[in-house]
């Protein structure tokens, strides 16, 4: 009999590839025995069901965990996801933070997502502030079904409908929030996010800068007085996607990740414009 100890250290060594090989393995292998990791790393001398090889060889062929599992914890969220749905990444929550720290615990009564994927960003922010209602657009339908799966408790408060960027849409918007594709289409990816995550989610012209360039101009027009953008940016593109803004008459800021890197642009209307 194999045991849990024995199997994690095996496909550990299976996963070189990952920045994070012994938390992958565990990961799957709490997931076939259908238990929390902590429940897991509690007893690594129990025996390794069947089903762990599978899931093993998906994870060597570089398939997102996330999709292996079905799930990503995202804030306060377990979020879920799969082919179709750009996987959640703990960068983004950069965003959610920033967002706080503008508005505080009263929150924007209304939020907007320009491209909410999996609902990751909007379902976020309506579970922290339980006030407020939100509108998620997102151009596939894909990611749109997980999104309306992963609605729970916001039922009733984030409608998530399926459109291009700001296309057809009327009103304002206390907050606007956006991770749109940032990359650029010549750029190297690691094979997990090449291979397996949807592309038109990932690239955005040779720059990765063209859906920055959509976006800006729509801004001026969905946001309410008083309300701010918050946009996910790549790590050196604070400079040109600022200048975007500016033309547009905002003035914004930048928030870092816990790795010290530009991720979030929060803009605010200048005064007058």
């Amino acid at each position: 009999m194999i045991t849990a100890r024995q199997a994690l250290a095996d496909a550990a060594a299976r996963f070189a590839f990952s920045d994070t090989p012994r938390l992958d393995a565990e990961l799957l292998l709490a997931h076939a025995l259908k238990i929390e990791r902590p429940a897991l790393l509690l007893d690594l001398d129990r025996p390794v069901p069947p089903s762990f090889a599978a899931l093993v060889e998906r994870r060597a062929a570089h398939e997102p965990i996330a999709y292996i599992t079905g799930s990503r914890g995202f804030w306060t969220l377990d979020l879920a996801v799969g082919p179709g749905a750009l996987v959640p990444r703990a960068d983004s929550e950069t965003l959610i933070e920033a967002a706080i720290a503008h508005f505080g615990e009263a929150g924007p009564a209304s939020i907007l997502d320009l491209g909410t994927g999996p609902g990751t960003l909007l379902l976020a922010l309506l579970d922290h502030w339980p006030s407020a209602r939100g509108l998620g657009v997102d151009r596939s339908a894909e990611a749109l079904r997980y999104a309306r799966r992963n609605a729970g408790s916001a039922q009733g408060r984030a409608a998530l409908v399926q459109g291009d960027w700001a296309t057809a849409i009327a009103g304002q918007f206390d907050l606007i929030v956006s991770n749109p594709p940032y990359i650029a289409t010549d750029a190297a990816l690691p094979t997990e996010v090449a291979r397996h995550e949807p592309a038109a989610a990932l690239f955005a012209g040779p720059e990765g800068l063209d859906d920055y360039r959509r976006l800006a101009p729509v801004f001026a027009t969905l946001l309410a007085p008083g309300g701010a953008v918050l946009l996910e940016i790549g790590f050196d593109q604070a400079e040109p996607v600022g200048a975007l803004l500016r033309e547009q008459g905002f003035t914004s800021r930048l928030h870092r990740d816990l790795g010290g890197r530009p991720r979030v642009i929060v803009a605010i209307r200048d005064e007058g414009r």
